[in-house]
């Protein structure tokens, strides 16, 4: 990942800012690769948590509860790195944000599992377990967005 720093006075991008047209061959083709390469290398690294801590039929899902929220806490950092600090290859996004992030966090394992504690009788659980990953993700992100800016801010002084 080639990265350069931003000039001091480039803060985060507008979303009014007009997008630049592409040159010919820097159509989606690239991004959907991106994509694609980096959701492999996500859900890989994911489904060898789960190998590595699986969780067992009727009880908390810690593996995908850990997985979310460590996923989430490197969203955060990334998004400020790439939007507030450096000025990446238009690739790196959609490679390591939607692509590999994307496919590590597993919010589509919450659901099924969610669903299947209903099922098989642990309702509480589920409900414990759905409140839990969505407060920890969204805690994750943010305390690690917050925790990046303020030590960038520090580096700047």
């Amino acid at each position: 990942m080639t990265t350069t720093p931003r000039e001091p006075s480039a803060g985060p991008r507008s979303p009014d800012t007009p997008v630049p047209s592409r040159a010919p061959g820097q159509g989606q083709a690239p991004v959907v690769a991106a994509v694609a390469l980096g959701g492999a290398i996500g859900a890989s690294a994911r489904y060898g948590a789960g190998l590595l801590w699986p969780t067992p039929s009727g009880s908390f899902p810690w593996t995908t509860l850990f997985v979310n929220a460590a996923g989430c806490a490197v969203i955060g950092v990334f998004m400020v790195l790439i939007t507030e600090v450096w000025t990446v290859h238009r690739l790196v996004r959609p490679f390591f944000g939607t692509g590999v992030l994307g496919g590590f966090t597993t919010f589509s394992t919450y659901a099924v599992d969610i669903q299947q504690l209903v099922q098989h009788g642990h309702a509480r659980t589920a409900l414990a377990y759905l409140a839990t990953t969505l407060l920890a993700a969204l805690c994750a992100v943010w305390l690690a967005a917050a925790a990046t800016r303020g030590l960038m801010a520090g580096r700047a002084r």
